[in-house]
């Protein structure tokens, strides 16, 4: 198999952004055929459903799952088309967390946290991960949210299967804290 992490983001941007890439199509809840995802990968990369099952059983972000058969897979979350993942509303913990770039400071600062191009906003329930979210740019800013408020206020958060949290969007009076780390 190729490269690892490459095929890897190319699933990603298969099953959360373009389908159409390979010529498949997911379902209402983001589901796609695991023989023609496979079939479609293997147009560019020599790939087998063996490499497919080592990238989502090693996947340290879980992005993937399978259903019980392993005839279908989905990503987790991260997607720009609607799909229902079929995400069950939850009680957040109270604080919840965002990792972002410092590039992105002064927009967040004027609109809050909004999910641009994706479905929802992404947060992390521990700093360190959000920490780790936030290290892909170059000045790491930490966000601290109170979950507990938006959720006593009427925002509805989910929890992915692989722990992430899921918001339509935070408003500025939930965010606390800016922290700017090196």
């Amino acid at each position: 198999m190729k490269n690892k992490t490459e095929i890897s983001k190319y699933i990603a941007l298969i099953l959360r952004h373009k389908p159409e890439t390979i010529g498949i199509k997911l379902d209402e809840h983001g589901w796609a055929n695991v023989e023609e995802l496979i079939k479609g990968i293997h147009a560019q990369y020599s790939f087998s459903k063996e490499d497919l099952e080592e990238i989502v059983s090693t996947d340290n972000k879980q992005r993937y799952s399978f259903n019980d058969d392993k005839t279908l897979i989905r990503a987790n979350q991260g997607h720009s088309i609607p799909v229902d993942v079929e995400l069950e509303k939850v009680t957040p913990p109270d604080i919840l967390w965002h990792g972002t770039g410092e590039k992105y400071v002064h927009s967040i600062e004027q609109e809050g946290l909004i999910p641009k191009s994706r479905l929802y906003v992404h947060l992390s329930s521990d700093i360190d991960t959000a920490r780790i979210v936030g290290a892909r740019h170059e000045k790491v800013v930490i966000f601290q949210i109170n979950a507990k408020q938006m959720y006593e206020d009427g925002y509805e958060f989910y929890r992915s299967v692989n722990g992430v949290w899921l918001t339509k969007k935070v408003p500025l009076n939930y965010l606390y804290n800016l922290y700017k780390l090196k």
